[in-house]
């Protein structure tokens, strides 16, 4: 799976994480800490397996849950039309 962000989506890392600005609609989407580390690990090429592997090994949570939640944030992203998802 390849994920890049949609054409006028822009990233921007702030304090609590980073600001998805859907310049298409001039809709704000916020991530948090974690949202946005998943994120930028998806973007620079990263499985949605090896991000979750990598963010448990700094979270007390399980690699499967983490896992969970790496496929809800894609999907909740591509549902929103942020990103896109090639095989």
């Amino acid at each position: 799976m390849k994920l890049s962000l949609a054409r006028d989506v822009t990233l921007t890392p702030v304090d609590s994480g980073a600001v998805l600005l859907d310049g298409r609609r001039g809709r704000y989407y916020q991530l948090n800490a974690s949202g946005s580390a998943i994120l930028h690990k998806l973007l620079d090429g990263d499985t949605p397996a090896a991000a979750a592997a990598s963010l448990s090994e700094s979270a007390p949570v399980s690699e499967e849950r983490v896992h969970q939640d790496v496929l809800a944030l894609v999907r909740s992203l591509s549902e929103a039309d942020l990103v896109e998802v090639t095989q």
